[in-house]
């Protein structure tokens, strides 16, 4: 299949992105973006994750997959690939073997693209007890994820301490969908594992899954992180950094070796009206991970300096 699709691609490509051209373009219009009115929005850095549709024919999924895998190769905005819909379909859990093996086989053919399933979008009384013994073990040992989408049933997995291991060690990070788990699922509370992958050292992000059909915000997901978890401020200052490292943005991380929250030649970090050091000005020069690392972290002292007394 992949061989008749293949003299297809720079063509769809092209238009791909000019499609995306056209759509950014109204956007930045609808924002007033080049006006005197211009929203906040438009400081936002806007990068995008493709997706296949899992409830579909082989044939369907493999071919959308491709056309994503080779349309994140060929347009920088595109960072990922992902495969999302119910996990449950009766189609879907009969083909995730095969869905991991088609991540596996497009990432060999397009090596930069990075791999970002959902996985584990599952609970207990679902799906059988058998379907919940392996799914985001599989996304990292055959599809090769680097980042895992929900990781919901991760208690129930077979080897579930080995994965948040090879998690943590390997900095593949899971990205937590507090309201959506909560809503599809019903796991909340105590029965969510983000505690789980927080004591177990795996990177977390907060997202917001499909906020079209949710309604839900970012804001709203840090809120219930702080109310429904306990999450301090320090806690979710981490978790905001490591949206931005685990985020696949191209360039050197602002934390290089150190560690997130650690010294850099960025340090330290201070409010908008000083300067960098020369050091630092061609740290983020260069990268475009860094770069808006670097807006965080003065974000966050900008903050910080106006409410000093507060106990973090």
């Amino acid at each position: 299949a992949f061989a008749e699709i293949r003299p297809t691609l720079p063509a769809l490509m092209e238009q791909a992105s000019k499609e995306l051209d056209a759509d950014e373009a109204t956007a930045r219009q609808e924002l007033g973006c080049d006006t005197d009115m211009a929203d906040a929005g438009c400081e936002v850095a806007v990068r995008y994750n493709g997706f296949a549709l899992r409830g579909f024919s082989p044939l369907t999924v493999f071919r959308t997959l491709a056309h994503g895998f080779a349309f994140a190769a060929h347009d920088p905005r595109v960072l990922g690939m992902s495969i999302v819909a119910p996990e449950d379909d009766p189609v879907a859990l009969a083909d995730y073997d095969l869905h991991m093996r088609m991540f596996r086989f497009l990432s060999e053919q397009f090596p930069t693209v990075k791999i970002n399933p959902h996985a584990g979008e599952l609970a207990p009384g679902l799906v059988p007890p058998t379907e919940l013994r392996d799914h985001i073990a599989k996304a990292i040992a055959i599809a090769g994820a680097q980042r895992i989408g929900h990781g919901v049933d991760i208690a129930q997995e077979d080897n579930a301490a080995e994965t948040l291991a090879r998690m943590a060690r390997d900095g593949i990070a899971v990205e937590i969908n507090l309201t959506s788990n909560d809503v599809i699922l019903g796991v909340s509370g105590a029965r969510h594992p983000i505690e789980l992958y927080r004591a177990a050292g795996v990177p977390i992000v907060l997202s917001t899954d499909d906020e079209g059909v949710l309604r839900s915000d970012l804001t709203g997901e840090y809120l219930r992180a702080a109310t429904e978890h306990g999450l301090g401020y320090r806690a979710l200052k981490d978790i905001a950094r490591a949206s931005l490292e685990y985020s696949f943005l191209p360039g050197d991380s602002l934390w290089g070796d150190g560690g997130i929250g650690g010294e850099t030649v960025c340090s330290p970090f201070s409010t908008a009206d000083a300067e960098p050091m020369q050091a630092c000005r061609n740290l983020i020069a260069g990268s475009e991970k860094a770069s808006e690392q670097w807006r965080l972290e003065r974000a966050f002292a900008d903050f910080e300096s106006k409410v000093a007394t507060w106990t973090f």
